[in-house]
């Protein structure tokens, strides 16, 4: 499954587009966010690429749950949301 991460400063409507990007090529993705802003902007992104793919009759749904990741030697606590087609 494809990995899209995401930072508090990335761009939700570029996220989006990464995302519908993904689910059209693949049929699914995984965004992983590693705190509250990441986090929100993760959420935006995957509200903004549902409006994306609505017209061409692809619903989205997404799926929250923790993992942990590694970053500089450390392990740390994500959100992962898996984001596939209903």
């Amino acid at each position: 499954m494809e990995i899209l991460k995401v930072s508090s400063k990335s761009s939700p409507n570029s996220v989006a587009g990464a995302i519908a990007g993904v689910v059209r090529d693949y049929g699914c993705v995984e965004v992983q966010a590693v705190g509250a802003g990441a986090a929100n902007q993760a959420l935006k992104s995957v509200a903004v690429a549902r409006g994306y793919l609505a017209p061409m009759g692809i619903d989205l749904v997404c799926v929250p749950a923790f993992t942990s990741i590694e970053i500089d030697g450390v392990e740390r606590t994500a959100i992962k949301l898996i984001v596939e087609v209903r």
